[in-house]
């Protein structure tokens, strides 16, 4: 009988299934019933306790898509996926749940044999400045992370154009918005 932590790592590519491996002894509940719904193509509300793996859920599914075909032809198309995050969570988010893993599924694919991925990720927020922003609406990158207001900004500017192919939205750190953070080990990724 197959485990159901082996049934919710089938739907990776090789590389990124190599990687988790090598990395994690198994997927977290979070992150089994997160890779489950998201391969039925379902949206997904993870709501688990702090420390469950639920960024890294929502980030590991997407960077495998990424990671496992090739970007749009039109440069302008290339955003597919979108991370809202409050800009005190950014940093920390990029390190923890995107360089990690894309660097680890890189290696496995060249260890494979396979094309290395070329996944690229960039910062939206206030402090971006206006150059940066400006080649953000002609060469957007694979993943774009943002703030809430730059999201916002974004939408409400020709920028929105940017996020015309976005397949995967992330929300994430929403207690760190509320003046409450008594729930704060309750707060949900959206996927």
């Amino acid at each position: 009988m197959v485990s159901s932590a082996r049934r919710a790592l089938d739907g990776f590519s090789p590389a990124t299934r190599g990687w988790f491996t090598g990395a994690f002894s198994a997927p977290t509940a979070a992150q089994e019933g997160a890779w489950t719904a998201i391969e039925q193509g379902s949206d997904v509300l993870v709501v688990a306790p702090t420390g469950s793996g639920k960024t890294l859920a929502a980030f590991l599914a997407a960077l495998d898509q990424l990671a496992s075909t090739p970007p749009p032809a039109d440069p302008r198309k290339r955003c597919r996926v979108l991370y809202v995050s409050p800009l005190k969570a950014l940093a920390v988010d990029v390190e923890r749940n995107l360089r990690s893993p894309l660097t680890g599924i890189r290696q496995e694919s060249v260890r494979l044999g396979l094309p290395e991925p070329e996944v690229k990720v960039g910062i939206r927020s206030g402090d971006t400045p206006a150059a940066e922003r400006r080649a953000l609406s002609t060469r957007p990158p694979d993943i774009l992370i943002t703030t809430p207001e730059s999201l916002f900004l974004m939408l409400t500017s020709a920028a929105r154009e940017t996020l015309a192919e976005v397949q995967t939205a992330i929300g994430d750190q929403g207690h760190a918005a509320e003046a409450d953070e008594r729930e704060a080990h309750r707060h949900p990724v959206i996927v």
